[in-house]
């Protein structure tokens, strides 16, 4: 593991692979870690890929520099992380890989800032954008009856039920969302570690009320925000995984899950897999990621 300041953090990173070759950033999601990409990342370094997988704000040991930041889990703040590292790192294009608010970061930057990407490899909703203005439009029951876990934690019991039960509570989300997936104790265990940073129930619990418009953003990403609200396009080379036994974020009609993207897109829906699709099918995610590199 490295460490590095970046923007407001200082990141707890792996850094592996040949240093010169193309640079790929693998982004977790909620609630895993690093240990996601451990097969994926062997694949592309294999094939000569130099992999940056960092450790979000709130997870491992990655912390903010300053007490007074906003402990904030909006995707504003999780894309300007991401750019950040890619400075920091000196970093001037890569292809971004992610799911779940690492799909979301990387789509904030390969929307944003196109310049600095490569390729996007994004898992269901492969346009992981937000649109908050509509977070109030109601969806259908069933896809309400899955975000549970969002409805939860908007209130005073739910934050504390995820303070006192982190590692339960994440437990049962790997397995309603990965319904066919099945992962031994130590394989969780072994993620379960980064839910003990000090930052990270308040960062999940900012996310999941910051969406739905019930708490204010950090200031110093309301420009960011503020762009996001157009739902800009993204024009970049984009490869989009489903999971067909994904639990909370199903397979969408395939018009209206490519209808975001400008340029060439590519989408494939993986039978078996659930929500953890780097973890559950690391061979079809790292040969996405390789359809976009050159080695």
């Amino acid at each position: 593991m490295k460490q590095i300041q970046a923007g407001v953090l200082d990141v707890t990173y792996q850094d592996i692979g040949p240093a010169d070759g193309p640079a790929v950033v693998l982004l977790h999601g909620f609630p895993y870690d690093v240990h996601a990409y451990d097969s994926v990342a062997e694949r592309l370094t294999n094939a000569g890929c130099r992999c940056i997988i960092p450790y979000l704000r709130g997870y491992g040991s990655t912390h903010f520099t300053d007490a007074g930041t906003l402990r904030s889990g909006e995707q504003a703040a999780l894309g300007a992380d991401l750019l950040a590292l890619l400075d920091a790192l000196k970093i001037e294009r890569a292809v971004l890989a992610g799911y779940d608010w690492g799909g979301r970061a990387a789509c904030v930057v390969a929307a944003l800032w196109p310049e600095r990407v490569i390729g996007l490899v994004s898992c269901e909703p492969g346009y992981n954008i937000q649109n908050i203005a509509r977070a109030t439009h109601p969806a259908t029951p069933e896809a309400e009856h899955r975000l549970w876990y969002q409805y939860y934690l908007h209130g005073a019991r739910g934050r504390a039920g995820l303070e006192a039960n982190r590692e339960s509570f994440c437990k049962l989300l790997w397995q309603q969302w990965s319904p066919t997936w099945t992962f031994s104790d130590a394989l969780f265990s072994a993620s379960a570690q980064s839910f003990h940073n000090p930052d990270f129930v308040d960062v999940v619990t900012h996310s999941y009320r910051h969406r739905f418009g019930l708490v204010d953003g950090d200031p110093q990403y309301a420009a960011i925000e503020r762009r996001l609200a157009e739902q800009p396009s993204i024009a970049v080379p984009t490869v989009i995984l489903a999971g067909a036994d994904d639990g909370v974020t199903p397979a969408q009609d395939e018009q209206q899950a490519l209808r975001p993207f400008t340029g060439a897109v590519h989408r494939s829906i993986l039978e078996g897999v659930g929500h953890n699709v780097p973890q559950e099918a690391p061979a079809e995610f790292a040969e996405a990621v390789l359809s976009l590199v050159q080695v």
